[in-house]
C-alpha cells in the first residue's frame, strides 16, 4: 500500500482539459480505480487537473496494475480494507467530496452468487449510505445488464425499475442496489449509471470479458480473422445482433458531467452512444484501423450463453441529455481507429 500523502484540496473551478471549468473541489474517491472504466475516469481528472484521488480496487494477480503508473492519485487502498476501516473509523480517510463507486465483479458468467451479492450489492449499500451521511457526491456504476433481454424495454425512468429481469446474476447484483434504493428513498439523492457496452484502453486485464476491439485486435494479429457467434433467432442474421457500443472517453466525460453539475436529479442514467451498431459494422472498424480487408468466421454460441444473450442493446439518452449534456458522441469508426492506432498498436495505456 503507498504511504498516505497529505495534498491540498483542489480549489473550485479548475480548467478542464478542454478548456471547460471542472466545479469539482476536494478529495475524490474512485473505486474499481485501478479497472478499466474506473482509471479512464481517473485519467480524465487529471486531464481536469486533480489530483488529490484515492483509489480502491482488488489489484489481485493480474495486469491492471499497469493502469496506474501513468496516473497522478494522492493514495491507494486494497478495496477489503477501505471497506474494513469504514466500518471501524468512518472517517478513516479523512474527508471525501466525491465518491465514484464504479468497483464491482462485473464478468457476466460470474456462478458465485453469494460472492457478487456481498461485492456488488452489500458494499454499494455500505459505502452509499456512508457517503450520504457525509453529504459526499455519489456516483455508482449500475449496468445495462440490468434490462435483461428487454423485453422490459431500456428505459431509465425510476419508475420502471421493478419490471425489469437481469439474464445473469451479475445483471441481478446491480438491481438489486438499484431496488434498495429506491425502496429507501436513497435514489433521488445519488446518481446511478447504466453503462452499455464500453470498449476502448486500459481494458487488457479484463480476459474474457475485454471487448471485442480488444479481442479481434489480438485474432488478426495471429491469424488474419475474427470469430463472431452465429445468430440463434431469425430475425437476426449471423453478425446482425446490435449493440450500444460506447467509446471509454465518451463514458468517462458522461460521468463526470453528474459529478460537476452537482445539482443535476439523482436517480438511473443510461449511458450509451444512443446508436445501435452490428458485430459486423464494428468488426469492419477494427480491420479499417489495422488497413486490412474483413474475414469473419461465425461460429456457433455457447450453449451457456445462448438463453443469457441480448440480441439487441440501444440507450435511450434522453434523461442524460435533459440534464444538460451536450457533447458529441465519438463516431464509432473514430472511436475504433483511436483506439486501435494510439493505444493497441503501440502497447499504450491512458496517460502514457
Amino acid at each position: 500500500m503507498r504511504e498516505r500523502i497529505a495534498i491540498s484540496f483542489a480549489p473550485v473551478g479548475r480548467i478542464c482539459g478542454d478548456g471547460e471549468m471542472s466545479n469539482l473541489h476536494g478529495r475524490i474517491l474512485v473505486t474499481g480505480g485501478a479497472g478499466f472504466i474506473g482509471s479512464a475516469l481517473v485519467w480524465a481528472l487529471n486531464q481536469r487537473g486533480h489530483s488529490d484521488i484515492l483509489i480502491s480496487d482488488f489489484l489481485g494477480s493480474d495486469e491492471k496494475w499497469r493502469n496506474l503508473v501513468p496516473l497522478r492519485y494522492a493514495d491507494y487502498v486494497e478495496a477489503d480494507a477501505l471497506r474494513r476501516n469504514l466500518a471501524s473509523n468512518a472517517d478513516s480517510f479523512g474527508r471525501i467530496d466525491t465518491v465514484f463507486h464504479l468497483g464491482a465483479c462485473s464478468a457476466t458468467t460470474e456462478k458465485n452468487a453469494a460472492y457478487l451479492a456481498d461485492n456488488n450489492y452489500a458494499y454499494t449499500k455500505e459505502l452509499a449510505t456512508w457517503a450520504l451521511a457525509r453529504d459526499a457526491r455519489f456516483i455508482y456504476a449500475s449496468s445495462a445488464a440490468t434490462y435483461g433481454d428487454g423485453a422490459e424495454g431500456m428505459d431509465d425512468r425510476t419508475d420502471a425499475i421493478a419490471r425489469l429481469r437481469p439474464l445473469n446474476m451479475y445483471g441481478y447484483s446491480k438491481h438489486m442496489f438499484d431496488l434498495h434504493a429506491q425502496a429507501t428513498g436513497m435514489l433521488p439523492r445519488i446518481v446511478g449509471v447504466k453503462y452499455f457496452n464500453v470498449f476502448g484502453p486500459n481494458e487488457d486485464h479484463k480476459a474474457d470479458m475485454r471487448s471485442l476491439v480488444n479481442k479481434a485486435y489480438q485474432q488478426i494479429l495471429s491469424s488474419g480473422r475474427v470469430q463472431l457467434f452465429k445468430s440463434h433467432k431469425p430475425e437476426f442474421r449471423d453478425g446482425e445482433q446490435m449493440r450500444d457500443f460506447l467509446y471509454v472517453k465518451d463514458a468517462v466525460e458522461m460521468t463526470l458531467h453528474f459529478a460537476e453539475n452537482a445539482r443535476t436529479a439523482g436517480g438511473l442514467y443510461n449511458l450509451g452512444s444512443g446508436d445501435a451498431n452490428t458485430w459486423a459494422t464494428l468488426t469492419r472498424a477494427i480491420f479499417a484501423a489495422m488497413s486490412r480487408d474483413p474475414q469473419i468466421d461465425f461460429i456457433e454460441m455457447p450453449e451457456v450463453l445462448r438463453g443469457k444473450y441480448q440480441y439487441f442493446t440501444q440507450a435511450d439518452i434522453t434523461k442524460l441529455r435533459s440534464t444538460g449534456y451536450g457533447r458529441a458522441m465519438t463516431p464509432l469508426i473514430e472511436a475504433v481507429r483511436d483506439y486501435v492506432q494510439n493505444y493497441l498498436v503501440p502497447g499504450k495505456k491512458l496517460g502514457e
